[in-house]
């Protein structure tokens, strides 16, 4: 699966970690005669999926959101996340990057913790899972920021946060971070802020410019509930885009997270400044106020990738819910029958994905100089025979299960849904112990009953 689409009878040559050429795999061969080719019958090699919002260290709460109301970061991620000490961060967080890799992400860009621990315990969960990570760290220094937004819960809030920092301590541990990991192969750092309204004006202008130098992105949860869009017109007369731009935040390095409701005018600003924008169609379906406008998005040359939101690591579901949700909203109203044509998203899965993050330039694609991020996908089965339109087949049809393997810079990190290298069952009994005694311990404030108490509940009505 190259740039240019699929392509038969292809061969790829990797070494030290990326691609050295790829092209017709008679030439290849006979380029290279001093290699043994691996054969791949009814195979797809392609780009790995790029996961461009994540939240790795809730995942011990991911089944907790369900039937939810929108906003529950203060209800539930941030008593969450500070409750975590360092083994369950590191639990929490490999188990994300495992769910991760056998879903097919090869890339996943973390938002930041709030954990009450080094954001280092983030970084060697994933490396030793074997997953690229871009590295959030969070430079929130206001003391009304909710993340997602919520309730008032402001003891929880505080709790998370830890003492209060000047901006000047912010943005200075914030370049410390930028330059914490050169020369890390798999870790990509980067910085986050929750919401604009969770840091100064002083801060978002700061972590704007340290990350544009730097070359890093600035994650941003933006427009993404009405209760925030509704908070900033309060505080600032303006939407919390318009307000970021305001600011002079808006440009190439900022990745506004969700950006689900957004104006034409919003639209054009996204346009005019190259800013990125993390999709997110699951979870606008499960706790969201509205499914932003990727069709229009990817028309308007909007940079944008798809991301879970932690809300389940599976790539093909993804890129299905991607169209699906772009369907149900704007297609059926239109006539739009195609939305997006299959290809869109798989491109802004992974090209697309890796760009808005701040690794175009490394990976995403399978081509000469690319990092060998890469899935095989097995096309022998019913899913993909007969086959007709190979990228529709992969969005519509394509499973986790058919992935037979993951391979990260160049090396083999999952075979047939098991991590290579590390026991993974072991660590998925640890992550069962732990979250049982985390989620107790945060207090987590739930509205919705669960499945059986709800259905127990109807039944006596």
């Amino acid at each position: 699966m190259t740039p240019d689409g699929p392509m038969e009878q292809y061969a790829a040559v990797v070494a030290d970690g990326s691609f050295r050429a790829v092209g017709p795999a008679e030439r290849l061969e006979r380029d290279h005669p001093h290699l043994t080719p691996v054969r791949l019958p009814e195979h797809v090699l392609m780009p790995g999926f790029v996961d461009a919002h994540h939240h790795v260290t809730q995942s011990f709460g991911s089944a907790l959101a369900f039937g939810e109301p929108s906003e529950i970061f203060r209800r539930v991620w941030v008593p969450l996340e500070g409750a975590l000490d360092e083994e369950s961060a590191y639990v929490a967080a490999k188990l994300a990057a495992l769910e991760s890799l056998r879903g097919g992400f090869t890339t996943i860009a973390d938002a930041g913790t709030r954990a009450p621990v080094d954001v280092d315990v983030v970084a060697r969960a994933t490396s030793d899972a074997g997953i690229r990570c871009v590295l959030g760290l969070v430079c929130n220094d206001a003391d009304d920021g909710g993340g997602d937004g919520g309730d008032d819960d402001g003891e929880a809030h505080a709790r998370a946060s830890g003492p209060a920092r000047t901006s000047a301590d912010v943005l200075a541990r914030a370049e410390k971070h930028l330059a914490r990991y050169d020369g890390e192969e798999l870790v990509h750092p980067s910085l986050a802020v929750s919401v604009p309204e969770a840091a100064t004006a002083q801060t978002l202008r700061g972590t704007a410019r340290l990350a544009a130098e730097a070359g890093a992105v600035v994650q941003i949860h933006v427009n993404e509930h009405l209760a925030a869009v509704e908070r900033s017109l309060v505080r600032h007369g303006l939407r919390p885009l318009e307000y970021l731009n305001e600011l002079g935040v808006l440009g190439p390095q900022l990745l506004a997270a969700h950006a689900t409701l957004v104006t034409p005018a919003e639209l054009t600003l996204l346009a005019d400044t190259g800013a990125a924008v993390s999709y997110n169609p699951v979870a606008s379906a499960w706790k969201g106020n509205a499914v932003a406008p990727a069709t229009t998005m990817a028309e308007r040359g909007i940079r944008f990738g798809l991301g879970t939101d932690g809300t389940r690591g599976d790539g093909f579901r993804l890129v299905e819910a991607a169209e699906f949700a772009q369907r149900l909203s704007y297609g059926l109203a239109t006539g739009d029958s195609s939305c997006g044509a299959g290809w869109t998203w798989l491109e802004h899965a992974g090209q697309g994905g890796a760009d808005a993050v701040g690794l175009g330039a490394l990976t995403g694609r399978i081509a000469p100089g690319a990092a060998a991020d890469f899935l095989l996908v097995d096309a022998s089965g019913p899913e993909m025979r007969p086959s007709w339109d190979l990228p529709w087949e992969l969005v519509r049809r394509g499973n986790r299960d058919q992935i037979t393997a993951v391979f990260v810079a160049g090396r083999l990190r999952m075979f047939q849904g098991r991590p290579v290298g590390w026991d993974g069952p072991a660590l998925v009994r640890r992550a069962a112990e732990l979250g049982r005694e985390v989620v107790e311990r945060a207090g987590v404030k739930r509205v919705h009953r669960t499945s059986t108490d709800a259905r127990a509940r109807s039944a006596v009505r």
